[in-house]
């Protein structure tokens, strides 16, 4: 990767981090294309428990998945799904023209893909091995013989997850999204922004550092196309533990766009 390009990136992050609010207006429609009208209409499914409506004003899912382009005829790779937040969204938005894979961490779904009768979602990488690195604070893992065995994928996303692998996992995950990506699909990032060069500890392991993530992502051969401040919060100060009951949902978290090159 060039270092012009390194370079560019890592003055438009900075950039971010500096402004003092986002630009985004508070009112208007909450969706702007086709797309995200069906990402808003499956926000009321019955599939979604009270918990999860709840997060949606802090998540933003309508605004975060126009903003990285989603279209309702993609393959999409989520990696880490976790208790499937985001798989009951895009499950729905992508069953009838789509396809939907999720990777990593899937014994957090349970039963829900059976239950949500999703037998369109696919689970992928089932090879790829998570360790967890117990000299580390909190839960941070290491990652081997990353592989989703997928190729030709238009978007790869993966939400506040990057903060639970360790630098050399991450850069296995960034080189095993480029391989599944087609030329120009979207790598899209958002995670809980931890301050640049903040040393690791129990208080900030939940965070990571913006910074070293476009690098560690150009590194593997993306284009940084962009970030959002959608999810930018200015009084955090980015130095306390995101699980905090006065930070949980209300965290500065930074969102990422990079592109496979064409």
């Amino acid at each position: 990767m060039p270092v012009r390009f390194i370079r560019q990136a890592l003055v438009a992050v900075a950039t971010a981090m500096l402004l003092t609010a986002p630009s985004h207006a508070q009112f208007g429609p909450p969706y702007t294309t086709d797309t995200g009208k069906k990402v808003f209409e499956a926000l009321s499914s019955p599939i979604r428990s009270d918990e999860d409506r709840a997060r949606d004003a802090a998540r933003k899912p309508v605004q975060t998945l126009e903003y990285f382009g989603l279209e309702d005829d993609m393959t999409v790779l989520e990696l880490f799904p976790g208790r499937g937040w985001y798989t009951a969204i895009l499950g729905q938005v992508l069953k009838d023209k789509g396809q939907l894979y999720v990777a990593l961490g899937i014994s957090f779904l349970g039963n829900r893909l059976s239950e949500w009768n999703f037998d369109h979602v696919k689970v992928v990488g089932e090879g790829t091995q998570l360790e967890r690195d117990t000299s580390a604070p909190g839960f941070i893992f290491g990652v081997e013989d990353a592989d989703f065995e997928v190729t030709g994928v238009d978007m790869a996303l993966t939400f506040r997850n990057m903060h639970n692998v360790d630098e050399a996992g991450r850069r296995a995950l960034n080189a095993a999204a480029f391989k599944a990506l087609k030329p120009g699909g979207v790598y899209g990032i958002v995670d809980h922004t931890r301050r640049h060069m903040a040393p690791l500890h129990y208080e900030v392991w939940r965070r990571a550092d913006p910074v070293q993530i476009i690098k560690e992502v150009l590194d593997a051969g993306f284009v940084f196309e962009g970030w959002s401040d959608l999810h930018a919060r200015p009084d955090d100060e980015l130095r306390y533990d995101t699980a905090r009951p006065s930070i949980a949902g209300n965290s500065d978290r930074f969102t990422f766009k990079f592109r496979k090159p064409e």
